[in-house]
């Protein structure tokens, strides 16, 4: 039997497209996530794309109480519109867990996350250790969404919301006891 949780008890995580180019694939794999992500009922998810700029970026992210960045690697690195909005923010990170969903080629843009995990920890966030990778991204994906049912990327999903639920769970439960201060 499956327990409804109130939505002002929900989980708001904030599932960010960090890409901006024309042509991106960004939508299609956070679609993807989103959808794998639905069923959770202690969450209610907030889709925020970087293309629609970064005015009331930081008030949204503000209001979650986790993040799941959905980036490419472009040139062994992340997005410059996704180095912005964390740079045009910094409290509303705190003390708040951060997941990945990446693609690319060959490293499936996990060289991007790694480089996000140190500036994030610099923001005073937590990220959670697994990730979900798409390589070769192009063969999997294109702009209506995937390509071919992926197994193993939904069973990593759910590994991935499992560990950032609990983390949000537990970061806001501590923030609400004893606010954070950096």
């Amino acid at each position: 039997m499956t327990t409804s949780i109130p939505a002002t008890n929900r989980l708001k995580i904030a599932v960010i497209i960090s890409s901006t180019r024309e042509g991106r694939l960004g939508p299609a794999v956070a679609h993807w996530f989103l959808g794998e992500a639905a069923t959770n009922h202690e969450v209610e998810l907030d889709l925020v794309d970087l293309a629609d700029g970064v005015a009331g970026f930081a008030a949204r992210i503000a209001d979650a109480d986790a993040f799941v960045i959905v980036t490419p690697e472009y040139n062994h690195g992340y997005p410059a519109p996704l180095k912005e909005a964390i740079d045009a923010s910094y409290g509303e990170w705190r003390a708040k867990p951060v997941a990945f969903v990446s693609y690319g080629g060959m490293s499936g843009g996990l060289r991007a996350v790694e480089q996000l995990r140190q500036v994030l920890a610099e923001m005073h966030a937590t990220t959670v250790r697994d990730t979900v990778s798409f390589h070769s991204v192009y063969e999997k994906f294109d702009a209506n969404g995937p390509l071919a049912e992926f197994e193993h990327s939904a069973a990593a999903a759910k590994v991935l919301l499992d560990q950032l639920v609990w983390w949000a769970d537990a970061l806001r439960e501590a923030r609400i006891k004893r606010p954070y201060a950096a």
